[in-house]
């Protein structure tokens, strides 16, 4: 299996899609200012361009990381990887993955199974993550809800992407 740059590039352009729809005020974005203590002003300034490019890279680098995620036959080649001959054509390794893939290279390839693993990152994750974080930063229910939320929808519609079209 190979990294499709392609389809992660495309994936993560989900969070700054969902983004502009999950944090406009007529969404959620009222709530978490509230909740972050900003105001409209508040969030006016500094460099979007780079804020944007930012998010952008650290989206990608969340969609690599995903994939291995999502797509269970990555597992199988990370364990036969130590073989020095493991993709070379014709070594003993490089048939067996070969074979593998014939039989086993489909199953669990749905953008259904991929929404399935983002939400469990989603909830095994980022919740631990963010919400922890949220508590010593002593922010309430509605800032850990509205940003494990948006990052759990996030991670469910980039898996479902990743898992169906890699």
């Amino acid at each position: 299996m190979e990294f499709n740059f392609l389809i992660t590039a495309l994936a993560a352009l989900v969070p700054m899609i969902l983004g502009f729809i999950w944090y406009n005020p007529k969404v959620f974005g009222t709530a978490w200012m509230n909740a972050c203590g900003f105001t409209a002003e508040d969030l006016k300034g500094g460099n979007m361009a780079l804020i944007f490019i930012l998010s952008y890279i650290f989206s990608f680098f969340l969609a690599a990381m995903l994939t291995g995620m999502v797509i269970h036959q990555y597992g199988f080649f990370s364990s036969i990887m130590a073989d020095p001959a493991w993709n070379e054509v014709g070594s003993e390794t490089y048939e067996f993955s070969q074979q593998y893939m014939e039989t086993y290279g489909q199953n669990h390839r749905s953008f259904g199974h991929g929404v399935l693993h983002g939400v469990v990152v989603g909830l095994f994750f980022v919740l631990p993550v963010l919400g922890t974080n949220a508590l010593f930063e002593r922010k309430g229910f509605k800032y850990i809800a509205v940003n494990v939320g948006y990052w759990t929808v996030c991670l469910a519609l980039m898996g479902g992407v990743i898992c169906h079209f890699v």
